[in-house]
């Protein structure tokens, strides 16, 4: 039979959105703060000359700059104030979780509760700061280097410093308010928001392709199909969980009845997200990019040069070489983020101690043991999931030479599950809204009574 909760939310639809008027002051709110971000993606840092830095941008194509750019929603190429976007803070809470799932003292802190998180958050806002000033010096140093830098000198760093860190500061100030006073996911929907800024720019090579007679008409209509089944195949297995059954000691009821609780502890089939694909994409970037930049300083026919030729040749996006790799990578950041996040022990002591135990298992070591056993089982299929997902768009790019606004897989991964999770938030601030007009029809009831 159906809970009451169930019967509300089964009624959810667009007439109960347009009464819900605090839900549609947070849309707002979110759609403004997002066009504050484009805007400023267009903003550019002092001192750069923008003819140059085109020159130089299709120069380094295919390297690691395309790939934070993609992140950024094109402010890295504009060589704009928010340039870094929110990637030094993302990077830098990596590093905290890490650190807090290795260190004994950050460990404790992780334990505390809400305070506990507070200080970690600060952590890794100390470390996106530190961040922000060695990677706002890498973009002005290269800058100086390309030659598209107008002054390069003393008051060019600092004030290019000065904006860089103002700029991703900023980004994260935007991205609590949004999380505050928005829907929610303030720093998702920023990188959502540009990624997806990007599907334009797709949608119209791919046409005018078509147009050009470069690529088919089947052709597109199999991007499209396969597009579409990409995002239902990621929402299905996002979503995808495997429930273990946990049991309660019997317990007196208000009757006087002795009778057992039972939960379950649900273990998502990519416990990871989208960590593997771009550690795996950075690693596999940063030397093509390091043999972009120094490609002019040895001459083609030294050992050096032949070294450096060699290594873009077999690590060029759709190689065989870097295709085995990238996959290789995925699967192992796979598991050791899964590791690394998911602790055994720690779950099977928690069980312990609240008295709750898997039927068949005993509590402690065993519980500890079966939940790695599981958890590498489903991380199995996890990692082959996010395997396909990153390679078959690259697959694609090298047979009909179109290059996707889901780029590598890891876009795939973000948009979908920020969407979901933002769907999520907006039926759940719907359902709070019909609860509370609940509510208030009950209390007229009982006045009236």
């Amino acid at each position: 039979m159906a809970s009451r909760a169930d019967n509300i939310a089964s009624t959810l639809s667009l007439a109960n959105f347009s009464k819900a008027t605090e839900l549609k002051k947070r849309i707002w709110f979110t759609v403004g703060a997002l066009i504050v971000f484009r805007f400023l993606t267009f903003v550019p840092l002092p001192g750069i000359d923008p003819l140059k830095l085109k020159q130089f941008l299709d120069r380094s194509a295919g390297g690691i700059l395309d790939f934070f750019n993609m992140f950024s929603g094109g402010a890295l190429s504009n060589y704009s104030l928010i340039s870094l976007g929110v990637m030094p803070y993302i990077t830098s809470s990596i590093v905290v979780q890490l650190a807090a799932s290795l260190h004994p003292s950050l460990a404790n802190l992780k334990k505390e509760g809400e305070s506990g998180r507070r200080k970690l958050n600060q952590y890794s806002r100390y470390g996106a700061v530190f961040l922000t000033l060695l990677q706002g010096y890498a973009v002005l140093r290269n800058a100086e280097v390309q030659g598209f830098a107008v002054d390069p000198g003393t008051l060019f760093y600092v004030a290019g410093l000065i904006s860089l860190v103002g700029g991703t500061m900023f980004l994260l100030w935007l991205g609590e308010q949004i999380t505050s006073r928005g829907i929610g996911n303030g720093t998702s929907l920023i990188i959502m928001a540009g990624i997806v800024a990007q599907m334009p720019t797709f949608i119209t090579n791919m046409f005018s392709q078509y147009s050009t007679g470069a690529i088919s008409g089947f052709v597109v209509a199999l991007m499209i199909g396969m597009i579409v089944a990409m995002v239902l195949f990621i929402c299905f297995m996002e979503r995808a969980t495997r429930r273990l059954l946990i049991q309660y000691p019997k317990r007196a009821s208000q009757n006087g009845m002795m009778q057992a609780d039972r939960s379950h502890l649900p273990l998502k089939i990519n416990t990871a997200g989208v960590i593997p694909p771009i550690f795996a994409s950075s690693l596999l970037l940063l030397p093509l990019t390091i043999s972009q930049f120094a490609n002019n300083s040895f001459a083609p026919d030294s050992n050096v040069g032949a070294a450096i030729i060699a290594m873009n040749q077999y690590l060029g996006h759709g190689k065989p070489v870097y295709m085995l790799l990238y996959a290789a990578l995925i699967i192992f950041f796979a598991f050791f983020y899964t590791a690394v996040v998911f602790n055994p022990e720690e779950t099977a002591d928690n069980l312990k101690r609240n008295g709750g135990f898997i039927p068949g298992i005993r509590p402690g070591k065993s519980t500890a043991t079966y939940l790695d056993y599981v958890l590498t089982r489903i991380t199995v299929i996890g990692a082959l999931y996010i395997t396909i997902v990153c390679v078959v768009p690259e697959l694609v790019m090298v047979q009909t030479g179109l290059l996707f606004f889901f780029a590598g897989g890891t876009s795939w991964l973000i948009v979908v599950n920020v969407t979901v999770d933002t769907i999520t938030q907006i039926q759940s601030h719907l359902l709070a809204h019909q609860y509370g007009d609940l509510i208030k029809k009950a209390k007229l009831k009982g006045r009236m009574r």
